[in-house]
């Protein structure tokens, strides 16, 4: 007889035949048993019963369901088949939606077609403060919170990435449904055991760019499933999303910032080349600049040539030009960096909403925003994904990465639909440096292909 039991994230199993390779399995010496992550527990159960081997399973089971389903709105057809697409794949896999098009309908509709405890799971306690809004509107009172010094935890749960993964090996036994919003980060280095140490069988992701720099996204098959629906910004503009423009101006440096400029290039180019890691990854580049003095130095001097790019007079000047043309509109200003956002915000008079700001203070702006009082918000990256600011119609990108994900979040925040609205990003790039170069990786995507 074979033994099966939910231990702090994982499957104690006790019993199988010898020479016998169960799903997800290995040999624990200490028990002398099997131990497998819990998140294959259905998959064994399936595996024993389809060889007909008996077992016990002592695994929790998920308490009835007896919440009832208000949604807001009427769901829309894509919404719908996206709904469907992830029933038919068996409740497991991703569903790819553009930023403002009711990622968060789908979930509700996922939530009630499975009926079973649910955990959803946000990057950030803000995000977390906006499902948990949502989800008392849609399915009544007493949702759970796990985070932000708060462990409540209900049939119906909100948390993010950080408690899931430290509490999972308490709490993995607890759900029948994982929602994963932003799945994205879910591959991380920590954050994936909090797939791996759940027993639920339902899973969702929810995202607008699955894909991760690092090639990680891979992992989302085995954490969640793969991707079983998605749709692309173009496909939605118009009808689900407001219409927009990008546009790329160029701004060129003076004449002191040019000759600073390259200087610090070059030395930051004559060490990578005279290293040999012309083409190497950028995490070997800054292992390997930290074992010399000169590899320090030319780090110092990459992170010189970049304050210039990133604070150039010349951007500012233009700022103060597009600013003055789309006076009243809400815009949001785009930096890669606090220093920059903040000599914005001091340049301009707006607000700099960033990472030191808490709760209270970036809900008070957003408010503001949002009614028009404070038209116009500086942001480093704590902008780039989840909060919802409806009314945004301007985005400058002042400064960025080049990764496509953060271009396309970036875009995304301006194209919730409101009636008679014209989204536009401008994209500021300095003339003869590598924000060129930055620039063309991260449009690298559909949205950025039509004009």
């Amino acid at each position: 007889m074979v033994h099966i039991r939910f231990d702090g994230g994982t499957l104690a199993v006790d019993g199988l035949p010898d020479g016998v390779e169960a799903p997800g399995c290995e040999a624990d010496r200490r028990t002398k048993g099997h131990r497998a992550f819990a998140m294959h527990h259905a998959g064994l159960v399936r595996w024993l019963v389809e060889r007909g081997i008996p077992f016990e399973d002592a695994v929790r089971k998920p308490p009835t369901w007896t919440r009832v389903w208000t949604p807001a709105g009427t769901a829309r057809t894509y919404q719908r088949e996206a709904v469907a697409a992830w029933k038919n794949a068996g409740r497991r896999g991703l569903i790819v939606l553009p930023t403002g098009t009711g990622k968060s309908m789908v979930a509700e509709m996922a939530i009630d077609e499975v009926r079973l405890p649910t955990l959803v799971v946000a990057p950030t306690l803000d995000l977390c403060a906006q499902w948990y809004d949502r989800l008392q509107r849609a399915f009544g009172p007493n949702v759970g919170v796990v985070g932000g010094g708060r462990h409540e935890v209900t049939d119906l749960t909100v948390t993010t990435y950080d408690s899931a993964w430290m509490t999972v090996d308490r709490l993995g036994d607890r759900f029948g449904l994982l929602v994963f919003d932003e799945v994205h980060h879910l591959p991380g280095p920590s954050f994936g055991q909090a797939a791996e140490g759940s027993l639920a069988a339902c899973r969702l992701g929810l995202t607008a760019t699955p894909e991760r720099p690092d090639g990680a996204h891979v992992r989302l098959d085995v954490l969640v499933g793969p991707i079983v629906y998605r749709r692309e910004i173009p496909e939605l503009e118009g009808e689900w999303l407001a219409p927009y423009r990008t546009e790329t101006l160029q701004v060129h440096l003076g004449p002191a910032e040019r000759e600073a400029y390259d200087d610090a290039r070059a030395q930051f180019r004559n060490w990578v080349d005279a290293s040999g890691l012309r083409g190497a990854p950028w995490d070997r580049l800054i292992r390997e600049a930290a074992r010399s003095a000169e590899g320090r130095a030319a780090m110092r001097a990459w992170r010189v040539s970049r304050r210039i790019l990133e604070g150039t007079e010349a951007k500012l000047e233009v700022i103060d030009e597009l600013l003055r043309v789309h006076a009243g509109r809400r815009t949001i200003l785009f930096t890669n960096d606090n220093a920059t956002a903040f000599e914005v915000s001091r340049r301009f008079l707006v607000p700099a909403l960033t990472h030191h700001a808490d709760v209270a203070e970036r809900r008070r702006w957003l408010s503001a925003f949002s009614d028009g009082s404070q038209p116009v918000l500086a942001t480093s990256r704590v902008l780039n994904e989840g909060v919802d600011v409806p009314a945004a119609e301007v985005a400058i990108v002042v400064s960025g990465s080049g990764t496509v994900r953060e271009h396309v979040q970036r875009l995304g925040r301006i194209l919730r639909p409101l009636s008679g609205k014209q989204a536009l990003l401008v994209e500021l790039v300095v003339s003869n440096s590598h924000e060129e170069g930055t620039s063309e990786r991260r449009r690298g995507h559909a949205a950025y292909q039509r004009d």
